[in-house]
C-alpha cells in the first residue's frame, strides 16, 4: 500500500490516497501504521476520500486507533497533497471532515503548496455541545484535577479542546496532560492546551486526544486564541501568532464567534509503500 508522510510544523501524519484507489479505514493497521518502533511513525492517519458535498473528503485515526472529527494540522497536508498531485487543482478546496466543510486556500511557491489557510468555521461554547460535563460557557473557571486547582477553559473546534492560561511548573504539566485528557468532566476525553502569553503571543503545549504530547495541533491554537481572546488577552478579528513546541501558525478569531482562520505551512516528508503485515 502506498502513502505519503506530511508534517505540519512536526505534527506527523501518514496519509492515504483513498480516492485515486480503495482505501478501507482500518484502526488496528493505522495503529501499526503509527508506531514509531515498529511502523512508519506518526500522530495519525489522514484519508483522501471523496467529499461528500465538497471537493475532497478527510478522516483522521489517531496513533490510538481513536478518530479525531477534526485536524487543523492534518487538512493543511491533506489540502497540499489534493493540489500538488492534481487531485483538487484549484486555490480554494472544499474538504468535507467529521466536524463539517471547511475551505482551505493554498498559498504557493512556485508550483507547490508552501502554507495553506483554512476557515475553521465557528467555535463551540457551549458546554453539552462541545462536549463537556457543564451547561453553558465554561471560561475562566475554576476547575481541580490531581489535586491541582487551575483557571480553565472548555471550546471545540470540531473536537475538544481544554484550555488553561494558569502557571503550572513542567512537572505538574507532564502529570495534568494525561489526567485530564481522561478526566469525567470530558465525556468524549479532551485535548489539553498549556498556554501562556508573551508580547501577544501566545506559547502552548499540548497533550493531543489519542496521540499524547505533540509537536502541534492546529485545532489547539485555534482554540488557544479564541479562550485567550474571550479572556482579554488577545485582540479578536487580528492575526495572533501561536507557538508550538514544532513551530508557529498565525491564528485569527472573529469577534463575531462565526469564523477562525489558521494559517501554517505543510510539509511533504517523503513517500513509500507499507505492506499489511
Amino acid at each position: 500500500m502506498k502513502f505519503w508522510k506530511y508534517h505540519g510544523i512536526g505534527n506527523d501524519f501518514v496519509l492515504i490516497d483513498g480516492i485515486s484507489r480503495t482505501a478501507e479505514i482500518d484502526r488496528s493497521m493505522c495503529r501499526r501504521m503509527c508506531d514509531r518502533n515498529y511502523g512508519i511513525g506518526a500522530d495519525g492517519v489522514l484519508f483522501l476520500l471523496p467529499g461528500d458535498g465538497a471537493d475532497i473528503g478527510m478522516r483522521v485515526i489517531n496513533a490510538d486507533g481513536s478518530e479525531a472529527e477534526m485536524c487543523g494540522n492534518g487538512i493543511r497536508c491533506l489540502a497540499k497533497h489534493a493540489y500538488d498531485f492534481g487531485i483538487a487543482g484549484k486555490e480554494k478546496i472544499t474538504v468535507s471532515t467529521l466536524a463539517g466543510i471547511k475551505t482551505a486556500k493554498v498559498l504557493t511557491d512556485g508550483n507547490k503548496v508552501s502554507a495553506v489557510a483554512v476557515d475553521m468555521g465557528a467555535p463551540v461554547l457551549d458546554g453539552r455541545s462541545i462536549p463537556i460535563d457543564y451547561d453553558g460557557e465554561f471560561i475562566d473557571r475554576p476547575f481541580n484535577a490531581e489535586g491541582c486547582s487551575i483557571i480553565g477553559n472548555a471550546v471545540s473546534m470540531g473536537n475538544p479542546h481544554f484550555i488553561t492560561f494558569s502557571e503550572i511548573d513542567g512537572n505538574e504539566t507532564d502529570r495534568l496532560g494525561p489526567a485530564l485528557e481522561s478526566h469525567p468532566f470530558f465525556p468524549n476525553r479532551t485535548n489539553v492546551e498549556f498556554c501562556r502569553i508573551e508580547e501577544g503571543r501566545i506559547y502552548a503545549r499540548v497533550y493531543e486526544r489519542g496521540a499524547g504530547w505533540t509537536l502541534a495541533c492546529g485545532t489547539g491554537a485555534c482554540a488557544s486564541v479564541v479562550a485567550a481572546a474571550l479572556n482579554g488577552l488577545v485582540p479578536f478579528d487580528e492575526p495572533v501568532d501561536v507557538h508550538l513546541p514544532g513551530g508557529w501558525l498565525r491564528i485569527a478569531a472573529s469577534g463575531k464567534l462565526d469564523r477562525v482562520i489558521m494559517e501554517g505551512p505543510a510539509t511533504l516528508v517523503y513517500e513509500g509503500s507499507i505492506t499489511a503485515e
